[in-house]
């Protein structure tokens, strides 16, 4: 059983929806990320979704852009990335760490180190799923191929405009878990509409037997429980941004602790896990 499976599997028992911050590998401070992913597990995070700084990220708004600019000029690659990570462990075998970036960078680094290599090295780094914004499930059946093999979950996006046979062909490729995004656009924009996530969810889950965490437009406590009584996990990472650009580098870890604090708490709030209910787990050998 992988850790994302296992995570949501606990999760599911204890009647919990999961909290799974994104943070930018290298901000605020470059050399800072691993003690950052720490304090958010302090704070109750569950799993921890990390940026890839890359230079043209498309499908985020300008905080998080602004961030991987500052992680880049750095020096902060995806070689930088998994040393982190693999710092990260030395201190948390448990939390899941997913990937989040393009598949740029992924490609430039398997162009030096030959095909297979990401999967290789970011699975012995302590890597445990992949999110490529850039990669449709129907044109990536080698990378995914790739991932399985070192066992790792190929995580994908659906959102509002997604079709019924997109969410089929997710459900057919993607593992760990599956992240909707609640709003049309870039990351940070716009208002949320519990009411249409809610609407959408169900017609997600008749495609995709996976947990399902929504994200884009969560900015507080307010917005996670919302989203949490039909979601299995509440993603947040534009606002968590914003609370760490505004504070003194010394106090990041501070912030995001308690940030996550504050949102575990009202999570752990909800009654009976929420209206939607935990996702029962199909066998991993049933889930790609």
């Amino acid at each position: 059983m992988s850790r994302i499976e296992a995570t949501f599997s606990r999760l599911q028992s204890q009647r919990r929806k999961a909290l799974i911050p994104y943070v930018t590998a290298g901000f605020p401070q470059a050399d800072g990320t691993p003690a950052l992913m720490q304090a958010l597990v302090q704070g109750g995070a569950d799993i921890i979704e990390l940026g890839v700084p890359f230079s043209d990220p498309m499908a985020d708004g300008p905080v998080i852009q602004q961030a991987g600019e500052r992680a880049l000029r750095a020096g902060v690659g995806l070689v930088q990335v998994l040393d982190m990570v693999r710092a990260f462990r030395t201190h948390d075998r448990l939390t899941p760490v997913v990937l989040m970036g393009y598949a740029n960078p992924v490609e430039r680094y398997e162009l030096k180190r030959g095909a297979g290599a990401f999967a290789r090295d970011a699975a012995a780094a302590g890597v445990d799923g992949v999110l490529i914004v850039d990669y449709p499930p129907e044109e990536c059946q080698a990378f995914a191929a790739a991932l399985k093999a070192q066992g790792l979950d190929l995580i994908f996006l659906l959102a509002p405009t997604s079709s019924e046979a997109r969410m089929a062909e997710v459900g057919r490729v993607a593992s760990g878990y599956v992240y909707y995004v609640s709003l049309k656009g870039v990351t940070g924009a716009g208002h949320l509409d519990t009411a249409a996530v809610e609407a959408m969810l169900p017609r997600i889950r008749r495609h995709v037997h996976l947990p399902i965490g929504v994200g884009f437009g969560i900015r507080d406590a307010a917005s996670a429980c919302a989203v949490g009584r039909s979601a299995d996990a509440v993603v947040i990472g534009t606002r968590l941004i914003q609370l760490l650009d505004s504070a003194p580098p010394e106090q990041a870890g501070a912030v995001a602790r308690a940030f996550m604090a504050e949102l575990r708490q009202a999570l752990d709030g909800l009654e009976g896990g929420g209206a939607g209910g935990p996702v029962t787990l199909a066998p991993a050998g049933n889930r790609g």
